[in-house]
């Protein structure tokens, strides 16, 4: 089976195509440094759908997602976004986990996730 790279750097692809499964890098809120909880979460969603897209396909076809919160007195405001976002009926399986520290300190969310084509 072939496996497909997309936006590769130095130290990681954004994206990787293996057969019918798409994994993505950990996402960050490069657009929403030092925001909210509720708007980072937001930001890495809406960069998880690009990525998605680029990669041929989208949230409805998630298999699993890992997020990583600064700490888990921001789950209920996480997952206030989160719920919105996802599709009903198509829910991956999910891990969600405290880490106090994450790339850098204007980073207070994380995601990865794994999908179909």
């Amino acid at each position: 089976m072939d496996i497909k790279r997309y936006r590769t750097g130095e130290r990681m692809s954004q994206i990787v195509v293996h057969g019918n499964t798409v994994y993505t890098a950990g996402q960050v809120a490069q657009n929403a440094p030092g925001a909210s909880v509720a708007d980072q979460t937001k930001d890495i969603l809406a960069n998880l759908d690009a990525l998605l897209a680029e990669a041929g396909t989208d949230k409805s076809k998630l298999l699993t997602a890992t997020i990583w919160l600064n700490s888990m007195d921001d789950f209920a405001e996480m997952n206030a976004v989160w719920d919105g976002w996802v599709v009903a009926g198509s829910t991956p399986c999910r891990a969600c986990v405290e880490s106090p520290k994450l790339a850098s300190p204007k980073y207070t969310v994380e995601i990865m996730a794994i999908a179909a084509l």
